[in-house]
């Protein structure tokens, strides 16, 4: 693993503006949010192409869907507590229902906001957005993974939701490793365990299969960096394997990456499942290291999960 840290949004921003020279469909909006979504390069190098909206998330989602109704690729831009928080009707009938190129890509997800606190920590927005038919759910690991996702989700038609997180994070992956919408990847390979982990969870899920090696534990490692839809195939594989998964996610517990793939095993393989998320709590503020030892979203919390896990089998 690299030493350097840098966020998802960060990867994001980087990869908007590439794509921007040869993707001339490309429209870029966002709710009074352009630097903190990191999308400011964008719109000083293309102003034409660029849609500032205000405080006005809702009507953004509207633009957006206009834009591709009329052939456009629009791509909006706000926190997770504001997208989807406050657009739901809008991402629903706008995006959703007429199956239009919408990508909405929310900054500033789960709880590695820290101070800011519970207002604007998004916990729950993956449970809405992957019960919205025709949407696909991402949740890149780290900053290398979020410029390949972009990439992949301005490569496809039809809508998506990016979900991004504003903390600075070790990068995990490699430039050579695969990306493919659905394709979760594996990497570790263990026979007592599969930890599956989406977001900043993987870094934790990978420290946490490190320690369980000391006592002997050798747990596999999978990266479910597509939500929605899942890569249903590695994970039955891996669950008749280890016999045993556990989810990590900073996310509530209710609905998301654990809630879809305890559906996905209880109707192919059941297995025992623990779940790392919030436990249906708002957030706080505080420092990162100290919100994720609170909420029992660090290594230590995963390990244990892991030998919980394993006893049940």
């Amino acid at each position: 693993m690299k030493e350097k840290n840098t966020s998802t949004r960060e990867g994001f921003g980087e990869a908007i503006f590439e794509i921007a020279k040869k993707k001339k469909d490309l429209i870029v909006l966002t709710a009074d949010l352009r630097e903190s979504t990191k999308v400011d390069k964008f719109a000083k190098k293309y102003p034409s192409r660029f849609i500032e909206c205000g405080v006005a998330e809702q009507n953004m989602i509207g633009l957006a869907a206009g834009l591709a109704l009329a052939g456009k690729t629009a791509v909006t831009t706000s926190f997770g507590v504001f997208t989807p928080g406050r657009t739901l009707d809008q991402i629903k009938i706008n995006v959703c229902y007429n199956d239009v190129d919408v990508k909405i890509v929310a900054t500033h997800c789960g709880i590695n906001v820290g101070k800011d606190g519970a207002t604007h920590q998004a916990l729950t927005d993956i449970a809405v957005m992957r019960t919205m038919p025709n949407m696909t759910v991402i949740s890149p690991c780290d900053f290398i993974e979020a410029k390949k996702a972009t990439k992949a989700i301005l490569g496809m038609k039809g809508p998506c939701y990016l979900r991004l997180g504003r903390a600075k994070m070790r990068i995990v992956t490699k430039e050579k490793d695969r990306f493919e919408i659905g394709k979760a990847n594996v990497l570790m390979k263990g026979k007592d365990a599969t930890i599956i982990a989406t977001g900043y969870m993987v870094e934790k899920a990978l420290k946490a299969a490190f320690l369980l090696k000391k006592d002997k534990i050798h747990a596999s490692v999978i990266n479910c960096h597509t939500i929605k839809p899942l890569d249903k195939k590695t994970i039955i594989e891996y669950a008749k394997k280890t016999k045993a998964i556990v989810t990590a996610e900073e996310h509530e517990v209710n609905g998301g990456l654990g809630g879809a793939i305890a559906e996905l095993l209880s109707n192919n393989f059941p297995v025992p499942i623990e779940f790392i998320a919030v436990k249906d709590k708002f957030g706080q503020s505080g420092t990162i290291d100290e919100l994720y030892k609170h909420y029992e979203l660090d290594e230590n919390s995963i390990t244990k999960a892991v030998k919980n896990c394993i006893k049940r089998k």
